[in-house]
């Protein structure tokens, strides 16, 4: 239970430290200044990889099982004699 809590604290304590040692001395981060117009396609962007690796990810999921089933339609005609 101490280490649990030593490394929440730990964590806690990065989090809190992390955004500060990225911004530069007029409280700009890496990637400039923050307005609401980047903010919105950053958040729109991230929003479409997501959508897109779903997507994708189903894709080729459903690809994969029916090789799957292929294989196993095949396996069973072989034994059958077909």
């Amino acid at each position: 239970m101490r280490s649990l809590s030593i490394l929440a604290l730990s964590v806690a304590l990065v989090m809190v430290r992390a955004a500060p040692a990225l911004a530069d001395d007029n409280g700009e981060g890496l990637a400039g200044e923050t307005t609401d117009k980047f903010v919105t396609f950053f958040s729109l962007g991230v929003l479409v990889f997501f959508v897109l690796f779903v997507v994708l990810a189903s894709i080729g999921q459903s690809r994969l099982e029916r090789r799957k089933e292929e294989k196993k339609a095949a396996a069973t005609r072989s034994r059958i004699g077909w």
